[in-house]
């Protein structure tokens, strides 16, 4: 990987599904001239070649490393340690190995620091609820968080180096500890995970004389909506990351404490002071998107379970100047149809938009999208 760019240069890609599937598009669009393919399916790599993602199929890890100036390893994180350590055993002392998992501390201990120099942990922060190369897209790196994981023996060069393969990539590379990146995963992702399955149980036993799930709305929805996620990856996540989740679990409970006791005590005051908190907390998350809770205003519709619809909802918007912030869609059934919140900036937008939908027949609800 000499000079500044991997442009001209061969990148493998050890794991063709979403990550490793986008990643090489997207190294392609950034002017990388091979990608090297392993997979343990013959059937992913040939889908990847028939869709770009990678130019050329490698038999093995070894195979790929050994031709490759970069080495990503996309694989599920049980094997994670395995094919990094084989891509460093079989690329040359130039090459710079990473990969794309979720934890990193399990990774970076694994290795000597004659490894650590060469190999630099990575995690990017996206992805999608869809898997397999076959839903891969050359956009899903831009402009995400990068996490990048240097062990305590990196080479600065080859950190440099793969910070600048990043940004092509069109990411924003942020160099982190890998015991922080844990920890810091464990509550805003790894956490997550577990509540979300856990209420989603909870609801599914529910025995009362309706089914809660029929009963869902909109909130309950969204807190859920990664609940159920692939059992097998998640399943090693946690126990990679056990730690941190354990202490983060730990944490949730004493939070979960304070409510029940504020409940049994009647305590509104308490109560109270917890929504607050979490709101003021949600609001800088929101102004840190580059969305000021302030001026955040939603639109919700009402709209029935007919072909174009949402369509109409969207053009007529567009076709107005109203710039949609987010949407969300809650269908409840056929008879019924559901809701659609539309956030836009301001509220003489929100007004705008109310009005116009209600002039096409959609009943409307207008707000703040913080209150």
């Amino acid at each position: 990987m000499a000079g500044e760019s991997l442009k001209g240069g061969t990148l493998a890609v050890v794991g063709v599904g979403l990550m490793g599937g986008s990643l090489g598009l997207a190294a392609r669009g950034a002017g990388v001239a091979e990608v090297l393919g392993v997979s343990r399916s013959r059937e992913t790599l040939d889908l990847a070649l028939a869709r770009g993602a990678i130019t050329a199929a490698c038999e093995s890890v070894t195979d790929a490393a050994a031709a490759a100036d970069l080495v990503v390893v996309a694989t599920p994180v049980q094997r994670v340690v395995d094919d990094v350590k084989a891509a460093l055993r079989a690329s040359g002392p130039e090459t710079i190995v990473t990969d794309v998992g979720s934890t990193k501390g399990p990774l970076m201990r694994a290795l000597t620091p004659k490894e650590q120099a060469r190999c630099i942990g990575g995690h990017p922060l996206c992805g999608s609820e869809a898997a397999g190369v076959a839903n891969a897209r050359h956009s899903l790196y831009e402009g995400a968080i990068y996490f990048l994981t240097p062990g305590a023996h990196v080479d600065a060069d080859a950190y440099r180096r793969l910070s600048a393969f990043v940004t092509e990539l069109g990411a924003r590379p942020v160099a982190i500890d890998p015991e922080e990146h844990d920890r810091l995963m464990a509550v805003v992702s790894h956490l997550p995970h577990v509540l979300a399955n856990i209420l989603m149980t909870q609801a599914g036993r529910h025995a009362g004389t309706r089914d809660a799930l029929l009963s869902a709305g909109p909130s309950f929805r969204d807190v859920t909506r990664i609940a159920g996620s692939n059992r097998r990856v998640w399943t090693d996540i946690f126990l990679d990351n056990r730690a941190a989740l354990l202490a983060e679990l730990a944490t949730f409970q004493e939070g979960l404490q304070k409510v029940v006791e504020a409940l049994a005590a009647g305590d509104a005051e308490q109560l109270g002071e917890t929504i607050a908190a979490a709101a003021a907390h949600r609001e800088r998350m929101l102004a840190e998107e580059s969305l000021p809770p302030a001026e955040l205003y939603r639109v919700v519709v009402t709209i029935s379970d007919r072909p174009g619809a949402l369509k109409e909802i969207m053009v007529a918007l567009g076709d107005a100047n109203i710039n949609i912030e987010d949407i969300a869609f809650h269908h409840m059934s056929a008879e019924l149809g559901g809701t659609l919140t539309v956030y836009v900036l301001g509220e003489e937008a929100c007004r705008r938009a109310g009005h116009l939908l209600a002039g096409l027949g959609y009943e409307t609800m207008t707000g703040p999208a913080v209150e």
